[in-house]
């Protein structure tokens, strides 16, 4: 390999939300989506130039970025974006919230498919609406769409949008092209408008592909809000940029006076020369991450299989994170998150916050990092509930 993802970095004391929200050094967090990982050569010197200028003042965002980005997405997955339908925030999150605020009233329904990543539900109850939910069906080791029940909330007269996650948060789906036009044919019926976050859309396993949402189709692409950003798939979070890309010039307006009325329109000096960096220049190191993050998937699974066979590993077609049902210990996943956090000194996610109901007896683990640290957290998971079932 060119670079070297076994690599262990020492982030504690960086003022790491990953790192330092424990306050225990001993803990091992496995937690926010958010790699160990050095980012690419090509970022960090970039970043290095721009340092070296020794001046940090307000940002323009320059017509090289666009290129970047359209140029990523026309290459990489078919996808051919206009630079009139771009906008930039300061993240996918925030994007979101500007969304539904531009394209709901308070107390209308945002539909969502369980479980799904939190901070989707935040953003819809801020924005003064009610949460749908369109709850995914466990089958084996992977999951499916309830279609019926999806017509169903969509043709409630309350429900105006669909907040699609894609690739899925923690479901691990990266949804095929028929499934994302089956959606979107249930939409139309119903006069729901769909935002798409793609913000995985690069951490895809070996055997499936991305289809953005938008391209799909002229009716998809005309139906939809796609937000996006390099940040998750190149290790950039913290310098805060994402892209909203809407084709609809009138939905465009309201969503850009959305951000502005909300302040969230300027970025740092920055994160504009990372984007660039990344979707210029950094192609090859994608490519291995994904190789990588793969063969820590199958050392995972191997890991459970073994060790902790009752445990049912989801399978993972997308994102870095992996959905583990351990209902089988007759415990909550509130308790597991617990037992695992002060016996086992490991911090995963419960899966209760992306669904009460869909995410009860999971837990996400985060397995962007050298695989001896993804090892040394297996084991300490591996130890807490082989107790807990001897006891």
């Amino acid at each position: 390999m060119k670079y070297d993802f076994d690599k262990e970095i020492n982030r504690r004391g960086s003022h790491c939300v990953k790192w330092d929200t424990a306050k225990d050094d001993d803990v091992l967090p496995m937690w926010v989506a958010d790699m160990d990982f050095e980012a690419a050569p090509a970022i960090k010197e970039a970043l290095r130039r721009r340092v070296e200028h020794g001046v940090f003042g307000y940002t323009q965002v320059p017509e090289s970025y666009y290129e970047a980005v359209t140029g990523w997405f026309g290459r990489r997955h078919q996808w051919q974006i206009e630079r009139d339908w771009m906008l930039y925030t300061i993240g996918v999150v925030p994007a979101v919230s500007c969304a539904i605020k531009a394209m709901t009233m308070p107390g209308e329904r945002v539909l969502v498919q369980t479980p799904v990543y939190n901070c989707f539900f935040s953003s819809i109850r801020n924005n003064g609406c009610e949460i749908a939910e369109n709850v995914l069906v466990r089958d084996e080791d992977t999951y499916r769409i309830d279609f019926d029940d999806f017509e169903r909330q969509c043709a409630d007269s309350r429900t105006t949008v669909f907040l699609l996650c894609n690739p899925h948060n923690p479901a691990g789906r990266v949804w095929r092209k028929d499934e994302l036009e089956r959606m979107n044919e249930i939409c139309l019926r119903h006069g729901v408008r769909v935002i798409t976050d793609e913000i995985h859309c690069e951490l895809v396993m070996p055997g499936y592909r991305f289809t953005p949402f938008a391209a799909v189709s002229e009716a998809c692409l005309n139906n939809s809000v796609t937000l996006n950003s390099p940040s998750k798939s190149f290790n950039t979070a913290g310098l805060q940029i994402a892209n909203v890309i809407c084709k609809d010039p009138e939905l465009r307006r309201r969503i850009d006076r959305a951000i502005n009325i909300n302040e969230v329109c300027d970025v740092n000096p920055f994160a504009p020369v990372a984007v660039e960096a990344a979707y210029n220049e950094s192609e090859d190191w994608i490519d291995e991450l994904n190789g990588y993050i793969h063969g820590n998937y199958e050392a995972l699974r191997k890991f459970f299989a073994d060790e902790l066979p009752m445990a049912k590993v989801t399978k993972l077609e997308g994102t870095y994170l992996a959905w583990v049902d351990v209902s089988a210990w007759g415990i909550t996943s509130k308790e597991a998150y617990r037992m695992l956090l002060h016996e086992g000194k490991v911090l995963v996610n419960g899966g209760t916050m992306y669904g009460e109901r869909a995410g009860e007896g999971f837990i996400r683990i985060n397995m962007a990092c050298p695989r001896s640290r993804l090892m040394d957290g297996l084991g300490r998971i591996g130890r807490v509930l082989k107790a807990h079932l001897k006891g």
